[in-house]
């Protein structure tokens, strides 16, 4: 704990840290990378999966799969892992594989099932992500026991993939292999994440496509290659699923739309549960999306554009949606939280303003920042002053203005400040920028690993973002952090 990375370590590195850390290629086994991500001794990987045993086999076609996936549960850390083992002829070039992996491991979003780490010893090749611990969109929309996926639950499916779709492409990784029902996998809120493995490019020469002919993207099957496109014709054949609560082959959905028949397409279990105006939208979303010529295919951003409006049920939780069970959320109950600690639970960012006011800069103290005697020149003058306007700005609650200014100083790159990401973090948070204010906090924490106001306002950010569970447990990390600096 503490010096650890945050089980949430997103990788917004600022240009001024990047000096500080160590070149990846310089990393041994088992030392964390930005972001959390860490490189595993094959090892760690046998112990957390019990000697990868048949029982913790959890991929699609058992040990019989080419490359097989584990459930685990890491000793050291106590949280459970997803682990895919690559057959021995893949990835025979170990620097492409660790490029690669380090590459998608830079990768942090809420609609992704996360890479984590990965090992690379002798010709084993293995991947390491969260887990998801409430099986696949196969299962419960193919082979469900209790209760068939809601409309609404279908319709949330469909947009938190656009969602990972396009966080994906704006990261530079817009190429998904074989996207498919397998891939996608529910939390343990019963929120649907993306696997990470498909992001991944096949070992030697990016042909990937694994599935049934009926349902390739056809420029795949003329040139063998994936491209952008590819991915949105694989996301209308998982609209079609979802629709029909089948594996239609697109042909034949496609000669039941044109044929102005997209009823006989639906979910016989959907009847009456669904407007005709939302399955039109729906059915003529999957079409655009099955068009021939990859160029009259929309882009992940418009399927985002698309799919928002027509979410129903909103305030409702995807466990609930989803009728599967849910951990207890009481307990933080249990935590003794400090005034940040019990602000930040209640997400009451006009106290978190007060309390960062009231402390000031006196948690940078220590922080090494390598000054020499051209400390007062123009250059850093200016970096000072940036920092300066933005102190006012905050205090004046301008929080715009104060981003500003704490950009500014941030991107100077001469100083380092935990503070100063906490405070452009809160200023985040009260422009209703979330997901920029828990980069913020994990910046914070980087330079500062123990310090527990990075965790309070990265709990503050996960609240803010519908994480509860996993806002809970980072709270529990800084009240222990600041139970440990106490006792010492």
């Amino acid at each position: 704990m503490g010096a650890r990375c945050s089980k949430l370590s997103l990788c917004w590195w600022p240009s001024n840290l990047k000096s500080h850390l160590k070149d990846s290629s310089d990393l041994e086994n088992g030392e964390v990378l930005p972001g959390g991500f860490r490189e595993y001794s094959l090892e760690q990987l046998r112990a957390a999966t019990s000697g990868f045993g048949t029982d913790n086999i959890v991929s699609e076609h058992g040990e019989k799969a080419p490359n097989v996936v584990y459930r685990g549960k890491l000793l050291d850390d106590d949280c459970w892992i997803a682990v895919k083992r690559f057959n021995k002829s893949a990835w025979p070039d170990s620097r492409q594989f660790l490029e690669e992996a380090r590459a998608v491991g830079l990768l942090r979003s809420e609609r992704l099932a996360n890479l984590i780490g990965c090992c690379c010893e002798g010709d084993e090749r293995l991947l390491v992500a969260e887990f998801m611990p409430n099986e696949t969109l196969s299962k419960h929309l193919f082979h469900w026991e209790n209760q068939p996926m809601k409309w609404a639950m279908r319709l949330r499916v469909a947009l938190h993939l656009a969602q990972a779709l396009e966080y994906c492409s704006i990261k530079g990784r817009a190429l998904y292999h074989d996207l498919n029902a397998y891939r996608i996998l529910f939390d343990q809120d019963g929120n649907p994440r993306l696997s990470c493995f498909g992001l991944m490019k096949n070992s030697r020469d990016g042909k990937s496509y694994s599935t049934n002919l009926a349902f390739t993207p056809p420029e795949y099957l003329r040139t063998g290659r994936v491209i952008p496109e590819s991915v949105v014709y694989s996301f209308g054949t998982l609209l079609l699923d979802l629709l029909s609560g089948k594996h239609i082959p697109p042909s034949h959905a496609l000669d039941l739309i044109r044929g102005k028949n997209f009823l006989m397409l639906m979910d016989s279990c959907l009847e009456g549960h669904f407007s005709n105006d939302d399955g039109t939208e729906l059915v003529r979303l999957a079409s655009r999306c099955l068009q021939y010529e990859p160029r009259e295919r929309p882009n992940a951003k418009s399927l985002v554009i698309a799919l928002t409006p027509l979410q129903k049920e909103t305030e409702v939780p995807s466990y609930v949606l989803m009728g599967i069970p849910h951990g207890n959320p009481s307990s933080k109950e249990t935590i003794s939280l400090t005034p940040l600690g019990e602000a930040c639970s209640r997400l009451d960012l006009t106290a978190i303003h007060e309390i960062l006011e009231k402390v000031g800069y006196k948690d940078d103290e220590g922080i090494a920042n390598e000054l020499s005697f051209q400390m007062w020149t123009d250059q850093i003058q200016e970096t000072l002053n940036c920092k300066k306007r933005g102190d006012n700005a905050f205090r004046a609650k301008e929080f715009g203005t104060a981003i500003d200014c704490y950009t500014q100083f941030i991107d100077g790159g001469t100083m380092v400040s935990p503070t100063v990401f906490a405070r452009r973090c809160l200023c985040y948070l009260m422009s209703d920028l979330p997901q920029q204010a828990l980069g913020d906090a994990m910046q914070a924490q980087a330079v500062s690993p123990e310090w527990p106001t990075s965790f309070y306002l990265q709990a503050a950010a996960l609240f803010s973002l519908g994480m509860d569970s996993d806002a809970q447990e980072t709270l529990k990390d800084g009240t222990s952090l600041e139970a440990k600096t106490h006792r010492h």
